[in-house]
């Protein structure tokens, strides 16, 4: 079997602690082919891997251009690498055209070239070249090089100084490869990235990529949601309107109420109402009425869901809903909205100022009884200064009675004033400069080398 990859990801090229032989892709291709006796057969023209989930792919043989047809070459046929003519370990050679079968992934055609997702940095890298190494009686594919020749000057050129070569744990290949879409879906990584990050992935990516990269994210419906919230209105609109009305509403049922509005508003003007009708009760009204405002206004801005509470709740029970809000955005949990008894806003208890407070004090007691807050026509320029210039986390928004409409967060507003292209624009490097952790040393199996079929192979007569 091939090694397991661990979490780990490993720096470099690839050294095991046994010495094993590593040899680049682009050393093997279109070296020359001769039989047992050193006749010329032809060229190597590519080399085939199967997927085996996390493990790293084992090599299971080329395919060399013979009499002018593309033929398989079992790798127990070519038992060494060594020299400049590739002889095979048997004398017979089957003529029959290759055809490539399920889970074959063809190294030159597939990858080389191709983009891949490096997992740990969180962008799109291309192939230059792949190292394959031997264990035991078989070889795997190992790792990736993925630096620009002849740029050392750019960005990854810089990052990527002094080692060529990354390890193949640390990516996600063949994004968009529909051949190898089955063998590649169970051992995704793409799920552990984080919202925004898989986002920023989909603002990069071609149209097959982020289909593939939706795909993956569609099988956990809140983690969806919470990339759509992520994306530029205009993105997400552009990608949800190629789904069914019914498609576009589930997504939309278990996004935020104001990111809802924004992408309905966004969609073509004939799709908008089937949406809407599609909608829970619930969140139909909210969606409704933040289409009510406009978008750059503080009422376009704010979300709908809040914590208020009475002046006379104690501080642990105001705690307890804080709490039980599990469904609320986080950031909005960062304050309690304290109403009076019209229901007309008297203040605002931040989150530590009631974590400080003894439990059975009310919150008249702990709460800003003259906190900053803003009418829902309010520029939002004009509460991006206010949050600055106060040192705001939320800012409530009340209508013109002081009753409480909505929250605006502090991502609220960072989103709505950073420039319009801000998904777009190249990634800060993740803090640690390089990959962390190094796996070269540890403890990694023999490969079993293979036929076609997954059955162990022995060399031909």
């Amino acid at each position: 079997m091939a090694p397991a990859v661990s979490e780990a990801v490993s720096l470099g090229p690839p050294a095991p602690a046994d010495g094993a032989r590593v040899i680049r892709l682009s050393e093997l291709l279109r070296r020359p082919l001769a039989d047992r006796g050193g006749e010329s057969l032809g060229r190597v023209t590519d080399v085939i891997v199967r997927l085996r989930g996390a493990d790293y792919p084992p090599v299971i043989g080329l395919v060399a251009k013979v009499n002018r047809r593309q033929v398989f070459i079992p790798i127990a046929q070519a038992a060494s690498f060594d020299g400049a003519v590739l002889k095979l370990a048997s004398a017979k050679v089957d003529l029959r055209h290759f055809e490539r079968r399920d889970g074959e992934v063809l190294l030159r055609a597939d990858v080389l070239g191709h983009r891949l997702i490096d997992v740990h940095a969180v962008r799109f890298v291309r192939a230059r070249d792949l190292d394959l190494a031997q264990y035991g009686d078989g070889w795997v594919l190992r790792s990736v090089d993925v630096r620009r020749p002849g740029r050392l000057g750019s960005a990854l050129g810089r990052r990527h100084a002094g080692r060529t070569s990354l390890d193949w744990a640390v990516f996600e290949p063949l994004i968009g490869h529909t051949l190898s879409a089955s063998a590649r879906g169970s051992a995704a990584r793409i799920g552990r990235l984080k919202p925004a990050q898989i986002a920023d992935l989909l603002e990069n990516a071609s149209k097959q990529e982020q289909q593939e990269i939706l795909d993956h994210v569609h099988a956990d419906p809140e983690l969806e949601a919470d990339v759509f919230e992520e994306l530029a209105e205009d993105r997400a609109a552009r990608l949800l309107d190629a789904r069914t009305d019914g498609e576009i509403a589930a997504v939309l049922a278990r996004m935020r109420a104001d990111d809802a509005a924004d992408a309905i508003g966004e969609l073509p003007q004939r799709r908008r109402q089937p949406v809407l009708d599609l909608l829970p009760a619930g969140q139909r009204t909210k969606v409704l009425t933040l289409m009510g405002f406009n978008p750059g206004s503080a009422g376009g801005l704010m979300g709908v869901d809040f914590i208020a509470m009475p002046a006379a709740t104690s501080v642990g029970q105001a705690l307890s809903a804080v709490r039980a809000a599990r469904t609320l955005q986080p950031e909005a949990l960062t304050s309690v909205q304290v109403l009076d008894e019209s229901g007309r806003l008297r203040g605002v208890a931040t989150l530590v100022a009631l974590v400080q407070a003894e439990p059975n004090a009310s919150l008249a007691e702990v709460c800003d009884t003259d906190p900053v807050r803003v009418g829902p026509d309010t520029d939002m320029v004009d509460v991006a200064v206010l949050m600055a210039d106060h040192n705001l986390i939320t800012v409530p928004v009340v209508d013109g009675g002081d009753h409480p409409l909505g929250v605006i967060t502090v991502d609220d507003i960072l989103e709505a004033t950073l420039p319009q292209d801000w998904r777009r624009r190249e990634p800060a490097p993740p803090p640690s400069a390089g990959h962390p952790a190094d796996v070269r040393g540890s403890a990694i199996p023999p490969a079993a080398r293979e036929g076609r079929d997954g059955t162990p192979s022995e060399p031909g007569p």
